[in-house]
């Protein structure tokens, strides 16, 4: 049975950092991609970031792209999302995602989820 487990959002003011986490359990991850997702209210889940476990291969979101960094701890078995120069617009609840194969953007190729970590973004 595979686990995701966030951690990490909070409030912050805009042009902050935050770290966000993502504890990976009952798998060997070897083969999997991961990725991050968003959603802020009334709108739909978004694609923020994806990686590749075994090659560390990423993609971005143009929205994120050059403030943003995605990376993986194979020793830890975790997912990591480093979020800089952040926006009033970032604000949403992240979710850490996982799917058997390669990186893929649409929320619906991934089989796995965590519950989701609150950011806040103040202006």
């Amino acid at each position: 049975q595979v686990q995701l487990v966030e951690s990490g959002g909070g409030l912050v003011q805009a042009g902050g950092s935050l770290r966000l986490s993502c504890a990976a359990s009952g798998r060997t991850f070897s083969s999997y991609a991961m990725g991050w997702f968003r959603q802020a209210p009334g709108k739909e889940r978004e694609f923020v970031a994806t990686i590749s476990w075994m090659y560390g291969n990423t993609y971005y979101a143009d929205s994120v792209k050059g403030r943003f960094t995605i990376s993986r701890d194979v020793t830890k078995n975790t997912v990591y999302l480093q979020m800089n120069s952040l926006k009033p617009e970032d604000t949403a609840v992240y979710y850490c995602a996982a799917r058997r194969g390669d990186t893929r953007t649409m929320r619906l190729d991934y089989d796995y989820w965590g519950q989701g970590t609150q950011v806040t973004v103040s202006s």
